[in-house]
């Protein structure tokens, strides 16, 4: 804070003829009308980390005078390489909050309000949302993108989005009825490993890295049903299967089969050879009796701890200079490491209970590391080094401090178009990888209109959406059609049967009822006809239902008829819920999934279909983490 202090000394004290103190706009830079709406103008900022910081002085030095700032989070220690307005003093105090006072410091006459809460948050509706002039994005995630854009289309207000990640950015101005919104095109779909594929048949890094992360959880941290690693005997693959290769005992180490992987383990008080056993070996021995699932592909190997097998070791492989962590351990290093770790962790549990996995725990991260490598070497998939597992385990992008200060330099100069009345010079800026053709690293090109079929923007939102309304239930529709899919926080729900029956209503208790019972049983069917709204968000949608009792792709619960399927260019990857850090597209906020700023001639000049900016050397991710 003491720089902060003595670069505001300073910059007093050489302040030129011509600069107005009160609203910092330089006279001779912005006209007296421009620089007199820049003071007076009302502006909200939501979210106060990489870009957030960023903009906050950058809208202090412009001369804006009323600024709102809301953010959810606290400092961290991980965030004070790139959010400058933050000390080591502050961790664990409100990011929105801290930001205020050190950005004042820029100019202590400004008057900044912080909310140290969430956008989602009931309080934070259209009304709130109407007393300002210009809305700012700086946020990390979709479903708050989401929100935040159909607020301000509901409220007729202008939004500038944005993001980051690593050297990428983006900056989009979003105005209802001139240019897309932000949900206008498809984004990739999430990904979601299927558990079977998870526990029975990894195929990629990844896979094993997320098993391993499930292990944690189930003998250190919270464990989830839904994260077991013991084989999965429901594997559909195995439908038809005898009792004689599907009937086998699994969990052979545990006495009682009902005895989760925590009991059983704490019994054995966390023994490491008995562990091992368990997971790379008497496991992968089950599954092999599980003929099925190797007619098409190589099995897997068990691995005894006292006859580990021959390996090229990690000094025969040629390694990379520099950091230890991005060097491959061998599968004898993987072992020790695993067992070290696993002796740490337990000891740690036992102490202090249930742990939380971070990325930014040596020891957690080695475990995670050795186990993950440990299952790559049982089922043949290349391994990788720590840095590489922390990268995908940690859905990391580095944070790059100067791509946060573009950023958000330019959405100050798309505000300013906007408060001169020229919003229709705004441009969609990107930040790519490479500079294009005339060697440009800011590439601007002209706001895409918005698309008549989108189903939050469009004069009448209506989509169609195939699935079986005899499996599928009331839950499963508002949790993960509506919420999930189409980004509500609090629907309603009425059939269009002539009698306006409701059949989800945001009002607690009003319609639990409801919940576990399949579409059916309320008289939906092909055809039935939806009515959805969210009062939180002043958004209605229409939904028309097709039945259909055959299989979803991937075993999807329900599909959107009609959409571009946004799916990643890379198939083999299927969801965002655990990858690769290195990003396939340069969309960082999620705009566009084909279409891409144009690598050509002037900017001006620019059409709206963007096509992608390919980076052969890295293919292996499809999102990225956002500042």
């Amino acid at each position: 804070m003491v720089y902060l202090k003595l670069f505001w000394l300073w910059f007093r004290l050489s302040i030129p003829e011509g600069f107005s103190r009160r609203g910092m706009a330089l006279s001779g830079a912005l006209a007296d009308d421009l620089a007199e709406k820049v003071r007076t103008c009302k502006v909200l900022v939501v979210g106060a980390g990489g870009i957030g910081c960023e903009l906050l002085k950058n809208l202090v030095l412009t001369g804006f005078d009323d600024i709102h700032v809301i953010d959810l989070d606290t400092i961290e220690v991980s965030n004070l390489n790139r959010q400058f307005l933050f000390q080591k003093k502050h961790v664990g105090r409100s990011k929105a909050e801290v930001a205020k006072e050190s950005a004042m410091l820029f100019n202590p006459s400004v008057k900044i309000t912080s909310y140290h809460d969430s956008i989602l948050n009931p309080d934070y509706n259209v009304d709130f949302f109407k007393q300002f002039d210009i809305v700012m994005n700086a946020l990390d995630n979709r479903v708050a993108r989401n929100h935040v854009n159909r607020l301000c289309l509901a409220g007729g207000l202008p939004l500038v989005e944005s993001g980051t990640a690593g050297y990428l950015g983006q900056v989009m101005v979003i105005q209802k009825g001139l240019s897309e919104c932000y949900e206008c095109q498809p984004k990739p779909r999430q990904k979601t490993f299927p558990g079977c594929t998870i526990r029975n048949t990894p195929s990629e890094p990844v896979h094993c890295i997320v098993w391993a992360k499930h292990l944690f959880n189930q003998l250190f941290g919270e464990a989830d049903a839904d994260q077991d690693v013991s084989p999965d005997k429901d594997d559909p693959e195995l439908q038809g299967s005898t009792k004689e290769d599907g009937g086998i005992a699994m969990d052979v180490n545990q006495e009682d089969s009902k005895m989760s992987t925590r009991q059983w383990a704490e019994s054995i008080h966390y023994a490491p050879e008995q562990l091992f056993m368990k997971f790379f070996f008497e496991d992968v021995k089950y599954l092999l009796k599980l003929d099925k699932l190797w007619q098409k592909r190589a099995p897997p190997t068990p691995v005894h701890i006292d006859h580990l097998p021959s390996q090229q070791t990690a000094s025969d492989t040629p390694q990379p200079a520099g950091l230890q962590d991005q060097r491959l351990w061998s599968l004898k290093e993987c072992v020790l490491v695993f067992v070290r770790s696993l002796i740490a962790l337990s000891e740690k549990y036992l102490k202090e209970g249930e742990l939380i996995w971070d990325k930014d725990d040596n020891v957690a991260m080695d475990f995670v590391t050795a186990a993950a490598n440990i299952r790559c070497f049982v089922f043949g998939i290349q391994m990788k080094s720590r840095f590489d597992i922390k990268s995908m385990a940690g859905n990391i992008i580095p944070a790059i401090a100067t791509t946060n200060a573009i950023i958000a330099g330019v959405i100050v100069m798309e505000s300013l178009k906007i408060l001169d009345g020229c919003i229709k010079e705004c441009k969609m800026t990107y930040l790519p990888r490479q500079p294009n053709p005339k060697k440009k690293f800011i590439v601007p090109c002209k706001l895409a209109l918005p698309n008549p079929k989108c189903y939050v923007c469009a004069a009448r939102p209506e989509v169609t959406i195939k699935l079986n309304c005899d499996t599928i239930n009331v839950k499963t529709l508002q949790d993960v059609v509506l919420k999930e899919k189409f980004g509500m926080i609090s629907p309603d729900v009425e059939i269009e049967d002539g009698k306006g029956t409701i059949l989800i209503s945001s009002e607690e208790g009003e319609t639990e009822e409801n919940l576990p019972h399949p579409l059916s049983v309320f008289g939906i069917k092909n055809g039935t006809r939806l009515k959805t709204d969210d009062f939180l968000q002043n958004y209605q949608l229409c939904l028309t239902i097709i039945h259909s009792e055959e299989l979803l792709e991937d075993g999807a619960e329900f599909e959107l008829v009609g959409e571009v399927s946004g799916k990643p260019d890379n198939e083999e990857h299927k969801d965002e819920s655990l990858q690769p850090s290195a990003p396939k597209t340069d969309d960082p906020i999620g705009l566009r999934t084909k279409r891409h700023a144009q690598e050509q001639d002037d900017l001006e000049e620019t059409s709206s279909k963007r096509k992608k900016l390919e980076d052969p050397a890295e293919d292996n991710d499809d999102v990225m983490v956002l500042e």
